[in-house]
């Protein structure tokens, strides 16, 4: 009995394991400790959040899936006290975008004058459609470029002379930026600065933070509306819960702030140990995975 029992177990092992081996997934969600979660789960989770910073690989298909998903999700919970907020959009053209989700401007047109990404048709068309059909708002966050390119040719000094109307597109100034936060500090050394003295690698960084402060003002006038916030943008600008996490709480440190991440790995079976701790959630995506440019 004994034996008959030991083989039964020994061959459900082997099963298991072999059906293991034969399957593909396309993502697996893990909290920042390294604990594997379900998407239900953690939408429970967000859901209690004010803001969901929502970062991705710009090229990531399953990203970009997901956050339909998750916005559908969040907005059935939430109606009317929902918005969407996106940095693939700069703030000087809510305009173009509002007369397009209200049904007065054509699509064509918007895309012709919203400056859309090169991969917006692909990636970001779907949950902008999707916030049209549902009349959500959806905030252009992103400071425009040109502004983004006098700072980085002259420090944020080079913002006290825009007019009153151009300071409308960016956040309130001065903008206080912290050059000890890891991430900017990072990106200082890659550009080859340091922290000390006005140099090209510091302007980089001042025009990555008036990117971060910008997107944390313009999600935040939702918030102060009693909206929850779903925001997409670029990993770099949310990890490690410093760049728009860390601007949103200088502004009101009790808002709920809430990240999720987008990882590449070879083994999704766990968490490598260097993707622990970037985000409240972490999205793992095959290495192979098809790109989208």
């Amino acid at each position: 009995m004994k034996h008959t029992w030991f083989t039964l177990f020994f061959l459900t092992v082997t099963m298991l394991a072999m059906a293991q081996k034969d399957e593909k997934p396309a993502y697996r969600l893990f909290t920042k400790d390294g604990k594997s979660i379900s998407y239900g789960k953690m939408l429970s989770e967000l859901q209690k959040a004010d803001v969901v910073l929502f970062g991705e690989q710009h090229n990531d298909p399953i990203a970009h899936w997901m956050q339909l998903e998750l916005a559908k999700d969040l907005y059935q919970a939430r109606q009317k006290s929902f918005a969407i907020g996106a940095e693939m959009f700069e703030s000087d053209v809510q305009l173009v975008l509002d007369e397009y989700l209200s049904g007065q401007a054509p699509e064509k047109n918007f895309e012709q004058e919203s400056r859309p990404w090169p991969n917006y048709a692909t990636d970001y068309r779907p949950v902008v459609r999707f916030a049209k059909e549902q009349q959500i708002p959806f905030v252009a966050t992103n400071v425009p470029r040109r502004y983004a390119a006098m700072v980085s040719a002259g420090s944020l000094s080079a913002l006290e002379g825009v007019s009153a109307d151009a300071k409308k597109y960016i956040a309130p100034l001065p903008i206080v930026v912290d050059m000890e936060l890891p991430g900017y500090k990072s990106m200082l050394a890659m550009f080859g600065g340091s922290t000390h003295g006005n140099t090209k690698s510091q302007n980089i960084v001042q025009a990555q933070a008036l990117k971060d402060a910008t997107m944390a003002h313009f999600i935040f006038e939702q918030v102060k509306q009693g909206r929850q916030v779903l925001h997409l943008n670029g990993a770099y600008h949310s990890d490690n819960f410093e760049g728009i996490g860390w601007y949103v709480k200088q502004t009101k440190p009790d808002v709920k702030v809430r990240t999720i991440t987008t990882v590449l790995q070879q083994d999704l079976a766990k968490l490598a140990e260097e993707n622990r701790g970037k985000a409240d959630f972490i999205l793992v995506v095959p290495e192979n995975m098809t790109r989208t440019f």
